[in-house]
């Protein structure tokens, strides 16, 4: 997305080939970004500048993409007298748009959607915005981004304060290229200088911690395993993965640390252990929370009854993680019970093979494998195509390492 925007070109090593940034490379081609063929070796952007998207001749389709659509709302309503209209999956015109609509409507966005412009498709007719001051109520790195790109392009600053700090990509990789980006962590506020020039960057994306936190799992339930994780993005907002592990007596080690364009990175080494309950809640859930559903099966061979509770946001993912996940995993014969904003999982229980579904939801679907590791007898995953969403390769590579 910066890249498209930015001045001049953008080479990209190591990016992910799954679906959600292929639907970004689709929409931001439509605005007018030449892009090359998608690899991990090397993808070149040539951008367009600052508020400079041509008028798509059809309708933007983000796919799955919760991050492309929310994030490309920003950008979209800042174009001044231009009209775009986004769509989704059957997923993704399911979750909840209003947490971005809203602010930018009170930076003068023109924004029509469903059920009172709350769900996509949604209709944006570009304008001229103003510069505000968002408290936002939750914590969340999607809305903040968003608002920050949509100051991008206005009068003035932009500044968003949240109730607990979020991943902060948005912010490095804004630095990066140029834009003037201030952070206060006293009072959890970020905020961008509009009018921003930025210009092409050579970028190296690190490993997702998120793919990572699969095999980290796997590394720590499986007997005698041992597993080491290259090139992992171990960014400070990031990393409540690794803390709620080693919390519940994970055996986690961090080699060669080091920083990879503006991000930190280290290979994580991970050897299987006895673990522990433990109360996941609070401040640490902004940092892990498309990792709940792999936790939950950790927990599952914890010893006694972990509880995981300020995590409500789960319910409007992709699936409803907290109901998909206890269903599934209670079906292999786990004691897992819901809870308004998360689960009590109560540990020691043997799980046993039978058919479970992943909702079409990539994490439910990884996070169910990982599971069926441990399950006597053969787990058939339905729809556990959906991995490839986010991690194309995660099939193979579970093959390789249960070799």
């Amino acid at each position: 997305m910066l890249g498209a925007i930015a001045e001049g070109e953008t080479q990209i090593q190591g990016l992910l080939l799954g679906e959600d940034p292929r639907s970004t490379a689709s929409c931001f081609q439509a605005l007018g970004a030449e892009i090359s063929e998608l690899n991990t070796e090397l993808v070149k952007v040539k951008g367009i500048g600052l508020g400079n998207f041509q008028e798509p001749v059809d309708v933007l389709n983000a796919g799955n993409s919760g991050t492309t659509i929310r994030l490309m709302l920003g950008l979209l309503a800042s174009h001044d007298g231009r009209f775009f209209t986004v769509t989704g999956d059957g997923s993704l015109r399911s979750r909840p748009m209003s947490r971005v609509v809203k602010p930018l409507q009170q930076m003068g966005a023109a924004i029509w959607g469903r059920k009172d412009n709350s769900l996509a498709p949604l209709a944006i007719r570009g304008q001229a915005l103003k510069g505000i001051h968002y408290h936002s109520p939750i914590a969340s790195a999607q809305v903040k981004s968003c608002i920050l790109l949509a100051g991008l392009n206005t009068e003035g600053k932009t500044t968003v304060t949240e109730p607990a700090v979020s991943r902060d990509h948005s912010e490095r990789m804004l630095r990066a290229f140029g834009a003037e980006v201030s952070v206060d962590p006293e009072t959890k506020s970020v905020t961008v200088t509009g009018q921003a020039k930025l210009y092409g960057q050579k970028v190296v994306v690190p490993g997702d911690i998120s793919s990572a936190a699969f095999w980290l799992v796997a590394g720590a339930i499986v007997p005698d395993s041992e597993l080491v994780i290259e090139n992992v993005g171990v960014n400070p907002t990031r990393t409540g993965i690794l803390e709620a592990l080693e919390l519940m007596g994970a055996d986690i080690q961090r080699e060669n640390e080091r920083e990879v364009a503006g991000e930190p990175v280290a290979d994580l080494r991970v050897r299987s252990s006895q673990l522990k309950s433990c109360t996941i809640a609070g401040d640490i859930i902004p940092r892990l929370i498309d990792e709940v559903p792999i936790l939950a099966v950790a927990a599952i061979f914890a010893e006694g009854t972990t509880v995981i509770r300020d995590a409500a946001e789960l319910r409007v993912k992709e699936s409803d993680r907290i109901t998909v996940m206890a269903q599934q995993l209670n079906k292999m014969g786990a004691k897992v019970t819901e809870l308004p904003d998360g689960m009590e999982i109560t540990g020691g229980t043997p799980l046993v093979g039978t058919d479970v579904d992943s909702y079409t939801d990539h994490r439910i679907a990884m996070s169910l494998a990982i599971a069926a590791l441990r399950a006597n007898g053969i787990t058939t995953i339905h729809r556990a195509e959906a991995a490839a969403i986010s991690y194309p390769n995660f099939t193979h590579t579970l093959a390789e390492i249960c070799r």
